[in-house]
């Protein structure tokens, strides 16, 4: 190993491995490069994969024609390199003059690919530069790691007080075998989170069947969940196993369970309680073991005291409740979900990244989101798709979430310079009037449109000197 004093006392000096059988060279490294950083040398493939594994250097220098034996495809050897130190920067030196040679090392994970020969002190600030942005580089990948495990459950993703205590509530109940009833509105992801308990506790690769009651035909709603012998029913040309029979030795999702009419109701009760499942038509019932996670956006208790929902299988399936906490009261999660959709719609579609502007994030954290998560993702993935340029700012924005946001009326009602509240006044009263006067073709008809006495029409034309001859009328008066 060769270093220097002032490379050892420094306290962020880079871990540098030169791998080279090149002894011609070593003075050079030895007072260019031992000074600027904690370096080692390989002479040879076998000590380099030996000190990548043991003393994990920050860069690789490799003088390719040295070390690599002839006969060896060197694109090959730079991705075993690449493979063994995924995250480290790489740097190969040829004196090759292959066509493309470049392109094609840096396609085998190569960072950088130097012509031979070269100069030792410009070897030394492009390492020291390169080395320094890839070390913060690796730091913003791992800050970004570490902030994305504390603020996301599997493929949950919030990390506001609400969100960690449902992480907290489903890393507890995914190891027990207990019915789970997940509560919240349309869009607060409650299928994520029922596959976040199946991830998280003993029946993870198991089968995971999600059923969407609601979206079934009454018909059909039976057989699909209880599956039907052959000749069972007109129609019944093959036997079809049921939903919840093909949940065997896994998972049930039931999304919108109160959509279950009352005999489907009682039928899935004998289920829950005999552990057996019966296809229509079958003679006996066969046993069946599985977990059941139910969903609803509807109020059950509501529905069971009006006879809509029955008691005994309310009590069955709400053994441990869990509520999914509503957009709206998700502080700060929203720039992160925005960030997550972003890059995950621009990577997805091949699009340059985008960035939201500050006004245009503020509009979104403080919008209603009746639709919650569902419609932030599906107002992301148009924005995405829609906007060119890297900003999305406000003007990109549909009307209905600018009226329902409470930040919007700052931007939209008063600009930053401020305004004259009367002369905004008088042109908005005079927009309207002649808009009325356009549409309905004159006075009468546009006093009725704007819902004033005729009178109280002609006076403020009067007042504010607009006279049929300026506008296009209809020919009616």
């Amino acid at each position: 190993m060769l270093s220097n004093a002032g490379a050892q006392e420094s306290t962020d000096g880079l871990k540098l491995l030169f791998a080279t059988s090149d002894n011609d060279a070593l003075p050079e490294i030895g007072q260019e490069l031992a000074p600027a950083f904690f370096i080692r040398l390989a002479a040879d493939s076998e000590t380099l994969f030996q000190s990548l594994a043991e003393h994990k250097p920050e860069i690789l220098v490799i003088d390719l024609d040295t070390i690599v034996s002839p006969g060896t495809d060197v694109f090959c050897y730079i991705e075993s390199i690449r493979a063994a130190a995924p995250h480290i920067y790489l740097t190969v030196i040829s004196r090759t003059h292959l066509k493309n040679a470049r392109i094609r090392t840096k396609k085998s994970g190569a960072d950088e690919f130097l012509l031979a020969p070269i100069g030792f002190p410009e070897l030394r600030d492009h390492l020291l530069e390169a080395g320094q942005q890839h070390r913060r580089h690796l730091e913003a990948v791992h800050l970004r790691g570490e902030l994305a495990r504390r603020n996301s459950l599997c493929d949950m993703i919030g990390g506001s007080e609400p969100m960690q205590r449902l992480y907290e509530t489903l890393r507890r109940v995914a190891s027990s075998h207990s019915t789970v009833l997940l509560r919240g509105e349309s869009g607060t992801g409650k299928e994520l989170a029922a596959r976040a308990i199946v991830d998280l506790g003993p029946r993870r690769g198991q089968p995971f069947i999600s059923v969407n009651c609601a979206a079934l035909p009454e018909t059909l709603m039976e057989s699909e969940l209880f599956g039907h012998e052959k000749g069972a029913f007109t129609g019944a040309h093959a036997t079809q196993l049921g939903q919840i029979e093909l949940a065997d030795s896994g998972t049930l999702f039931l999304d919108e369970i109160g959509s279950l009419p009352l005999l489907l109701q009682s039928k899935l009760l004998r289920v829950l309680q005999e552990k057996t499942v019966q296809r229509i038509g079958a003679k006996s019932p066969r046993k069946i073991d599985f977990r059941l996670i139910a969903a609803t956006n509807d109020n059950l208790d509501q529905m069971v005291r009006q006879g809509q929902f029955r008691e005994d299988l309310f009590y069955r399936i709400c053994v441990i409740p869990v509520a999914l906490p509503p957009l709206r009261d998700r502080e700060g999660d929203i720039p992160l979900l925005l960030d997550h959709y972003l890059t995950k719609y621009c990577t997805a579609g091949n699009l340059r990244h985008k960035r939201f502007s500050p006004e245009a994030l503020q509009v979104l954290e403080t919008g209603a989101w009746p639709g919650n998560v569902r419609e932030l993702e599906n107002l992301v993935q148009r924005l995405a798709l829609m906007v060119d340029g890297d900003t999305i700012s406000m003007q990109h924005l549909p009307e209905k979430v600018l009226y329902e946001s409470t930040a919007s009326y700052d931007e939209i009602l008063v600009p930053p310079e401020g305004l004259d509240l009367e002369d905004e006044l008088t042109r908005i009263e005079v927009a309207y009037l002649l808009a009325a006067l356009r549409r309905a073709g004159g006075k009468t008809a546009a006093a009725a449109l704007l819902h004033i006495p005729v009178e109280k029409m002609k006076y403020l034309c009067r007042k504010h000197r607009i006279h049929e001859d300026q506008i296009k009328l209809n020919g009616k008066r």
